[in-house]
Parts: C-alpha cells; structure tokens; sequence
C-alpha cells in the first residue's frame, strides 16, 4: 500500500473517530461537564500525550522561526475550533452540527488557494459540490436546521469553529511536510492550551468529580485518546501525502457513517434518498481523489 492510500485510510479512520465523538461529547455537557471544563480536559490530557510520547519516540527540535506559525495553529486549531465546538454543541445538536460542516471543504478549497496556492480545478469543485448536494439530501430526509434562540447562538459558533478549523489545516500544510507530526502537535498542543488556559481555569477548578461517572470516565478517555491523540496524529500524516482540501472532504462521509451506525444497531433505516444522498458523496470522494485512485 502506497502513502496516498495509507492517507485515505487514515483519513477514514478519522472520520470514524469524529463520527462517533458529536453523541460521546452531547452526553457528557451540560449534565456532567460544562463546555470549558470538558476543553480544559481535553487540551490537557492531549498536551501530556503529545510531550511524552515525544519525548519517548521522537527527537527531534522544531526552529525559532517556525515557533510564531505553530502558536497561531495551536490557537486556531486547538484553542479557538475546540472550545467553539463545544459551546456551540451544547447549544446546538450533533444534526445541525453536521449540517455547518458541509461548508468545511468548501472554505478549506478556498483558503488553500488564498494561501498556499493549491490550485482548484473544476473536477474538484464539481466533487465539492456533489458531496455537499448529497450530505443536505441526507441530513435533510430526516431533520431540519434550527435557527431559533439558543439553536442560533451555538449554530453560530460552530461556523466559526469550522472557519478556524479549516484556516488551520491549510497554514498546517507547510509544517507537516518539515517535522514529525508528533513534534508539530506537541507544540501546537501546547499552544492551544496556553490560549484556552485563562477561560477554562476557573470553571475547571470547579468541577465536581464525584459527578463524572465510570461511564463517563470512558467518554473522557476516548475524546483524550482517540478524538485528540490518535485522530489529530493521523490528520497530520495525511496531510504529508494529499491536500488540505482532500483532508477537509472526508467530513462528508461523517453523516453516512452516523446514518450506517444507526440501522446497524435498529435505530435507523435504508430509504431511497439515504441511498441515493450516499451514491452522489462517494461520487464527490472518487472525484475529488481520482488521481489517488489511478
């Protein structure tokens, strides 16, 4: 298996990760954990996986001049996309959270042009545009986007979430192909906690363990373990070998993956749009990637 696959591959895993992260992180706020106590967390138990696992495996220095654009990744990427996320999602729902990131490729192509001229061509944009089509058409078949009171508030944050998110894997792209992903995200960690640090002390230092429960121990370790360490080390890899664009595109099949994990355990069904909303994202996939798969 070539590095391209091995990208896709990785970026699938991804998808799964973050597929089942919206519902593993709604459970835990606000009944257990508020917004800023869950990223205080999260950052933190992600900033000492990334140093130790570092300091273990990888030796390697990053140059003083490269420090200043890993503080704005870890500020964009870290701090600002994950504590938006999360006081949006506890405003809002998994549905219209999904719904906002069908626009993540989009504004990943455009600032990837703006910025480190990856080119668009018209068989991307058509990809883009098949993918984003599908997505709606599923999302759609079932549900509504809500724009009411508080539905507005945390709609609002995540489109920004999404800004941030996707300025972050273009600015990302030139530093991932220099240093080792792990020694990137130390510091981009390390950034990001710094940034989050004064908003998140205080209500972190209010948190009621005896609240967390064993179940929701494992959510914490899985958003930890897996929706930080694990997938963020693979979205660097990916990046190595295919475009910010490319990357951004897989959170198209994060809705049919929801959709798929639903019917697998009776709590949803297969239905003609579901289908057919599917066949025009895997179109949107092949064209975006055709090259990866030639």
């Amino acid at each position: 298996m070539n590095n391209t696959r091995r990208a896709h591959l990785a970026l699938f895993t991804t998808t799964l990760i973050f597929g089942f992260a919206y519902n593993i992180v709604k459970s835990l706020m606000p009944a257990i954990l508020s917004p800023m106590q869950l990223i205080f967390i999260r950052l933190l138990g992600g900033l000492i996986i990334f140093w130790l696992f570092q300091r273990l495996f990888v030796f390697e220095k990053v140059a003083r001049k490269d420090l200043f654009m890993l503080a704005i990744c870890g500020m964009l990427g870290f701090a600002l996309n994950q504590a938006l996320f999360y006081e949006g999602l506890n405003l809002s729902t998994p549905v219209d959270a999904s719904l906002i990131h069908v626009l993540n490729p989009i504004l990943v192509m455009v600032f990837a042009s703006l910025l480190i001229g990856e080119k668009i061509t018209w068989i991307k944009a058509i990809g883009v545009a098949l993918g984003a089509t599908g997505v709606i058409m599923l999302i759609f078949s079932g549900h509504s986007l809500s724009f009411d009171g508080n539905h507005a508030r945390g709609n609002l944050l995540i489109f920004l979430n999404l800004i941030f998110y996707a300025l972050y894997l273009v600015l990302i792209k030139p530093l991932v192909g220099k240093y080792h992903s792990t020694t990137i995200l130390k510091w981009v960690s390390f950034f990001g906690f710094l940034f989050v640090l004064p908003f998140s002390l205080k209500p972190a230092l209010e948190i009621n363990l005896q609240a967390i429960t064993p179940i929701a121990w494992l959510a914490i370790a899985y958003i930890i373990i897996l929706n930080t360490f694990v997938a963020y080390l693979l979205i660097n890899f990916a990046l190595k070998h295919v475009s910010a664009g490319v990357v951004s595109y897989y959170s198209y099949l994060q809705p049919v993956l929801a959709s798929g994990m639903a019917v697998s355990v009776g709590q949803g069904s297969i239905t003609l749009p579901k289908i057919a909303a599917a066949l025009l994202i895997f179109a949107g996939v092949f064209l975006v990637n055709r090259r990866s798969f030639t």
